[in-house]
């Protein structure tokens, strides 16, 4: 196939049997790997008070990953407006961009919160992500220093950190009228993401950030020698999301192995078998062929990997032979 930009996302997910800040070493090596086999970017995520992800302070963990490489863009997908003040998120990146310029992306997205406790405790509610679009042009403003309150954004104003919009909901819309690039997914509900896609280009702004359109997809991808053995990699996130969506909390990554001697009731094999469909995987042949197809029908510029699993030597074998397929 074509070659097309590669980039990862890692929500730094925690496994049975280890531990948080395991997974977030885990992050660190992964994006050493990545960097080596010419991925574009890390990302990294936000979530709170979720047994699963430990990944709770995104801007954090990348100054660890980017201290950690050396070549390789490193942001956040992302850190989530709503939780947090403008202008502290833009001291936090104008930080990050200090220390290494050049390389950190600011992704940014409108989620407050998976359940209502932790929403309490964040001080928020479902209301506040209606205001992710004012707050997004309040934290372009600290960078551009147009604030109205006589305020400067230290280190931010002046440095020029790329924003992008994770395009959730009313996120296409937003991302085209701020002239920002947009993250989309996911892959399971192509329909849907090339109707954000149109909606977004259709509708764009071009701006200080952004002079044209750019579109990032976003979704699982799993590559291995056998459809099955990639259809493995795919088991124990389909697990942790039915699971949630049964019990209402995320749990850690089990074995594929494990999930496979479970009894599920009805429900629980419902959403299960639901979460094993619809992503990319198989051989190099079956990716390369099933990629470059959503790749001409979107006309992505960049592809960002979100995939999950218990077996960290699987995941990274997958994404070497990914990106022997899409390097050209």
């Amino acid at each position: 196939m074509e070659p097309v930009r590669l980039s990862v996302l890692d929500r730094s997910r925690t496994r049975e049997g280890h531990t948080h800040p395991e997974a977030l070493r885990d992050t660190v090596r992964m994006a050493r790997e990545l960097e080596r086999l010419g991925y574009h970017r890390l990302w990294v995520s936000e979530h709170h008070g979720v047994p699963g992800v430990a990944g709770s302070a995104p801007t954090v963990l990348a100054a660890a990953v980017a201290g950690a490489t050396r070549t390789i863009r490193v942001g956040t997908g992302g850190v989530m407006l709503p939780n947090h003040r403008p202008l502290v998120v833009a001291e936090q990146f104008g930080v990050l961009e200090s220390l290494f310029p050049g390389r950190i992306d600011m992704g940014l997205g409108r989620s407050v919160g998976f359940t209502d406790g932790v929403r309490r405790a964040l001080g928020r509610d479902k209301g506040d992500a209606e205001d992710f679009e004012a707050q997004l042009g309040e934290l372009l403003g600290w960078f551009r220093g147009s604030s109205p309150t006589g305020v400067h954004a230290r280190p931010a104003e002046g440095l020029s950190v790329p924003p992008f919009v994770l395009a959730m909901g009313e996120g296409a819309g937003i991302a085209a009228r701020a002239g920002l690039p947009m993250v989309i997914g996911d892959l399971r509900n192509r329909d849907r993401m090339r109707r954000g896609i149109d909606h977004y280009r259709d509708r764009f702004r071009p701006s200080p950030w952004a002079a044209e359109p750019y579109v990032v997809i976003s979704g699982t991808i799993a590559v291995a020698d056998t459809p099955d053995e990639a259809r493995r990699l795919l088991i124990p996130e389909a697990w942790s999301m039915a699971y949630s969506r049964t019990h209402g909390t995320f749990p850690p990554l089990p074995p594929a192995g494990r999930v496979e001697t479970l009894t599920m009731t009805g429900k629980e094999r419902g959403f299960y078998e639901s979460g094993l469909t619809g992503h990319i995987a198989g051989t190099e042949e079956q990716v390369a062929h099933e990629l470059e197809t959503v790749l001409k029908e979107t006309g992505a510029q960049e592809v960002l990997v979100t995939t999950s699993t218990y077996d960290r030597e699987a995941l990274l074998d997958s994404y070497r032979r990914l990106a022997a397929i899409t390097s050209g």
